[in-house]
């Protein structure tokens, strides 16, 4: 009788035990559900989340607009002259003496070298090499002692007063390439400064080994800032995209190959949108179908939205202002 009665207290004891565990545990998971809970809500008992009940999540917005995009092809073009003559001399012997030098002016008949065409033992009177045209020479003569022959080319010489750029378009463009396309001309002495031209020629066939295309541009106006020889790099436009509104393509959200973008609503919620995109130019995308011009579009802060979440608009600081994020409008 006293065995059983010491293991019935034990018995007792081990449930009480097993009883404060249960407890402890029990209060434990209240406590850590009401640390949850406080996480969710902001100020005020407000809850948290994306785009959840309450949140009020701020975003830049831009209204939208139609707005032309301009196409382009960015390469690279050499200036020089329009009009320029490879000079060769008359007869073949060593180069006795130059006359000019790079960016020397001649006047068509001016003497521009002096070859020797003797031959060892052999005296021949010197025989002179004249400017077939007026200009300047644009390339460097060659240097006295030179052997020539009559294939040879002494000298350049162009006008250097009307400048052309020769550019080479990859063949996958060639389907835009005419004559009237516009371009912006920049050279690395004057990185700001943009000089206009207009395509003038496109070559009627393709380079097989570099499977380019040469264009020719004159430029739209003189300007001595610009020099023969120099390497200039082109901007140009083949395709204006006109007709619909845009928005910077990193404002949409997609999911698989479905995009979206958030309209802001007049009562400061926004509705999740299906967009159908068109062309694309620098990060600015068409919007065929989904959006109307005038309508609020979200352009930063998309990522927290959820249709119906209300918003604030902080937009430059002010509600309804989107100039800083509207792409720059072009006609």
């Amino acid at each position: 009788m006293e065995e059983n009665s010491k293991n019935t207290k034990v018995k007792s004891k081990k449930s009480m035990i097993v009883v404060a565990a249960t407890l402890a545990l029990l209060a434990l998971c209240v406590i850590v559900a009401k640390k949850q809970s406080g996480a969710n809500q902001g100020p005020g008992g407000m809850k948290r989340g994306r785009g959840g009940g309450n949140t009020v999540v701020s975003v830049k917005t831009q209204i939208l607009e139609k707005t032309t995009l301009h196409g382009y092809i960015s390469t690279n073009g050499e200036i020089e002259s329009q009009n320029s003559v490879n000079v060769f001399p008359d007869v073949s012997g060593k180069v006795m003496e130059t006359r000019v030098m790079l960016g020397s002016p001649v006047k068509r008949g001016d003497i521009i070298a002096y070859i020797d065409p003797s031959a060892p033992g052999q005296y021949y009177k010197q025989s002179p090499v004249y400017a077939p045209i007026s200009g300047s020479i644009i390339s460097t003569p060659l240097k006295n002692g030179t052997t020539v022959s009559t294939n040879t080319t002494i000298a350049i010489v162009g006008d250097i007063a009307n400048l052309q750029v020769s550019a080479n378009i990859p063949e996958r463009y060639v389907a835009v390439l005419k004559t009237g396309l516009k371009a912006d001309v920049s050279v690395q002495a004057y990185p700001d400064v943009v000089f206009k031209a207009t395509v003038t020629r496109v070559s009627p066939v393709v380079d097989t080994t570099s499977r380019t295309k040469e264009v020719i541009l004159l430029f739209d106006g003189q300007d001595e800032r610009i020099n023969a020889g120099m390497f200039g790099k082109v901007k140009l436009f083949t395709e204006d995209y006109t007709g619909e509104v845009v928005m910077p393509v990193d404002s949409l959200v997609q999911n698989g190959d479905e995009y979206f973008a958030y309209v802001v609503n007049e009562d400061s919620t926004v509705s999740k949108r299906k967009v159908t995109l068109g062309n694309s130019v620098d990060g600015i995308v068409q919007i065929l179908s989904g959006v109307n011009e005038g309508e609020r579009v979200v352009v930063q802060g998309q990522t927290s939205l959820g249709d119906g979440s209300k918003v604030q608009d902080i937009t430059n600081g002010v509600a309804n202002k989107a100039e800083s994020v509207k792409p720059e409008k072009k006609e």
